[in-house]
């Protein structure tokens, strides 16, 4: 009786297991059907619940959510092309990529900044320093993952 309950606990675990894996590749794929303007537009309607944009500030944030979309893809494809190359980035490539990236994040704080009023403004960064901290939080748990792979 109790290995019948083991071997249907055990398949009914698998099961679910290969259920759920099938549902994040499902929403994956939904999200890659999405065009870049449905994308952008999500994000908008989506800023604009959280922060209560006017539709002053909702135009001069779709410019800025299509200018931030398209460098991040393609950023994304240069690291793709990179990683497919097996290209090693050197301790002064990696120096000048990290300071690009800081000075492109303070020139996207000014343009929030500017669009936004201050009650707004410190919404938006308290918004950004919460995805932040979760962000770093799934990197940690990603890299320790992989590095329990990596020694079995």
């Amino acid at each position: 009786m109790k290995k019948i309950a083991l071997a249907i606990a055990l398949t009914l675990g698998l099961a679910l297991n290969g259920t759920a894996q099938e549902k994040r590749s499902i929403k994956k794929m939904d999200s890659e059907k999405m065009s870049a303007e449905q994308r952008n537009e999500l994000q908008l309607k989506k800023m604009t619940l959280e922060l209560d944009l006017t539709s002053a500030q909702q135009k001069e944030m779709a410019a800025v959510i299509s200018e931030q979309n398209s460098k991040r893809e393609a950023k994304m494809a240069e690291m793709k092309a990179n990683k497919e190359a097996k290209k090693q980035l050197t301790a002064n490539e990696k120096f000048e990529m990290k300071n690009k990236m800081l000075d492109e994040q303070i020139e996207h704080k000014a343009k929030m900044k500017k669009i936004l009023n201050s009650s707004q403004f410190e919404k938006w960064e308290a918004n950004h320093k919460k995805r932040n901290v979760q962000n770093q939080r799934m990197r940690t748990h990603r890299k320790q993952k992989a590095d329990k792979e990596v020694s079995e």
